[in-house]
């Protein structure tokens, strides 16, 4: 009863306003909650779908960005980069209880250290100062990454960038990552570092949505360091296979060994070749095993059952016609 009550009086901001965030206010605007969605401009839909309030901000204007926060109790950001920073700095400022940071991908432990990811965009800097201000001290905020893996929406018709998500990252288009389902082709690591099978956590954006709702119910107090969730977790051999078995179509193939990948990164570098530089660089992360991990521990914990990849592939592209 005491639980109920104080989510029922809790006050969530979501930081963006693309499809993610969307997928966000319409999961948690079901609930007695009051829902906040930060943007840079007005939103009016989200005010009109999902009963939330818009406010305009200026994420550079950090007395504007505490003014706003004040009162709000969970913040789940969907932005990176400086604007996320600033972010931190006036929810802490604005003594915001908890601090959802945009890290929806691998799990921590399976990124490189600071200073050497590829795709940082200001990731370690932001974890830092959460790792800090959650410290004790007389107002600490406490934060929780929810890691979910590669959303499946990478490999939807038009890629992230049809869902309006994405917009930071380097691999919005359909077929930027491994395989483009709609022409029938496919490019993977054929094996880790040690020679074993690559693996890889998938996660539909629609029940990482789902997965956060439910975590609120459990009560943001409680509330571990980190959540791991999972829709699928498949080889990427396995992953081309079920793409080229929902599409009843042969799927033309290229598998790509460990030291290939590395030597195509150098030759890319040299010839400054940006783009199949970053292309070849989420390969290697993957055979990395950067989006892979094994136990989670929010998929036990609450009432979500995600979709499986083969039945999102098969509801969202179906058969090859």
């Amino acid at each position: 009863m005491g639980r109920k009550a104080t989510t029922a009086m809790m006050r969530i901001a979501i930081a963006g306003a693309g499809g993610f965030a969307s997928l966000l206010a319409q999961e948690l605007s079901r609930s007695a909650y009051a829902i906040l969605v930060l943007s840079r401009r007005a939103h009016p839909e989200f005010e009109t779908n999902y009963d939330c309030q818009v406010a305009v901000v200026d994420y550079s204007n950090l007395e504007d960005l505490q003014f706003t926060l004040e009162g709000v109790d969970l913040v789940i950001s969907t932005i990176s980069g400086a604007e996320q920073l600033n972010l931190i700095d006036a929810a802490r400022r604005a003594r915001v209880r908890c601090f959802v940071p945009s890290e929806f991908e691998g799990a921590i432990s399976r990124r490189p250290a600071a200073g050497t990811d590829p795709f940082d965009n200001d990731s370690s800097t932001a974890l830092e100062q959460l790792r800090h201000w959650s410290q004790p001290r007389q107002h600490s905020m406490k934060y929780t990454v929810f890691s979910c893996g590669v959303f499946y929406e990478r490999f939807a018709p038009g890629g992230l960038q049809a869902c309006n998500m994405g917009i930071n990252c380097r691999i919005r288009n359909q077929g930027d990552y491994m395989v483009d389902v709609g022409q029938g082709i496919a490019e993977v690591p054929e094996a880790n570092p040690q020679g074993r099978p690559v693996y890889v956590v998938m996660t539909s954006a629609v029940d990482v949505a789902r997965f956060v709702a439910a975590a609120v119910e459990l009560g943001i107090d409680s509330w571990p360091r980190e959540f791991k969730m999972r829709g699928t977790r498949l080889t990427t051999q396995r992953l081309h296979e079920i793409c080229s078995e929902v599409r009843g179509v042969e799927f033309e193939v290229i598998t790509r060994p460990y030291d290939e990948i590395v030597q195509w990164l150098r030759y890319y570098e040299q010839n400054r070749d940006e783009a199949k530089w970053y292309y070849m660089q989420h390969l290697l992360q993957t055979a990395n095993g950067r989006y892979t991990f094994g136990e989670t521990n929010l998929n036990d914990a609450v009432d979500v059952q995600p979709m499986s990849f083969r039945q999102w592939l098969y509801d969202t592209w179906g058969p090859a016609q």
